[in-house]
């Protein structure tokens, strides 16, 4: 089966969108999304839409940070997504917010585990960003290959017979196998607000038949998302942070 993984939605149509014809032009056959519909975008309404249409066609879809505040939750948050979020409460319909706090925080298929944040304590939203940081989610399951978001970064974890952990080199692009005498964790950059300096929507196609792994970056209008954020009112900041990737 081939799976596109997509995180870090953040309200952003027109990654979403972009992505998902990505994934259906190379053969996806199963949606998973590892959460974070919401936060910061200007289309918050209709990414939970869309969402809740692909549940409906088989679609795996996930609780991240973002969505359990919409919700209602009390989460930490920076000035800056707390501003995104007031907004985004507003944004949103009662529906949408009982959809979000309806989801759960992990799902498992086979000896993959999926998770918004880390594999050790899912609802506390701890980022995977190093080998070590790694360890806990390792430690945390018995999955062979464990899926993160949360972070908006790619990175690639390993982890052999012997407990060691090391992060793994990677191309964009290009299919990584992973080798079935390790364990593996994998965190999905994001489709809506990507952080690595590359304007372009992040996600991972995993082919569970060839066992391999693909890192992907899809161009989609930022502009245009960028400027639906300032006509809202969102903060500036937000739509700098498209336009940059970052």
């Amino acid at each position: 089966m081939r799976l596109a993984i997509v995180t870090d939605i953040h309200g952003n149509r027109e990654g979403f969108e972009a992505v998902l014809a990505d994934a259906s032009a190379r053969g996806a056959e199963r949606i998973v999304i590892l959460g974070d519909i919401v936060g910061y975008g200007p289309d918050p309404e209709w990414c939970v839409d869309r969402c809740a249409r692909l549940m409906e066609e088989g679609a795996i879809c996930l609780r991240g940070n973002h969505d359990n505040a919409a919700a209602g939750a009390k989460e930490a948050m920076s000035p800056l997504a707390q501003a995104a979020m007031d907004w985004t409460v507003q944004a949103l319909s009662p529906g949408a917010k009982e959809f979000l706090g309806r989801l759960p925080y992990t799902a498992r298929i086979g000896d993959m585990l999926f998770v918004h944040a880390s594999a050790n304590a899912p609802e506390d939203w701890n980022y995977v960003t190093s080998d070590t940081k790694a360890i806990g989610s390792f430690r945390a399951t018995d999955a062979r290959l464990i899926f993160c978001g949360h972070v908006h970064l790619p990175f690639l974890a390993s982890c052999d017979r012997q407990g060691m952990v090391r992060e793994q080199p990677f191309r964009t692009g290009l299919p990584i196998p992973l080798i079935r005498s390790r364990r593996w964790l994998a965190v999905v950059g994001s489709a809506g607000q990507p952080r690595d300096g590359l304007a372009q929507a992040g996600w991972a196609l995993m082919d569970s038949a060839a066992n391999e792994l693909t890192f992907r970056r899809t161009p989609y209008d930022f502009g245009a998302v960028a400027a639906k954020t300032r006509a809202a009112g969102l903060p500036e900041e937000l739509a700098q942070r498209l336009i940059g990737g970052r």
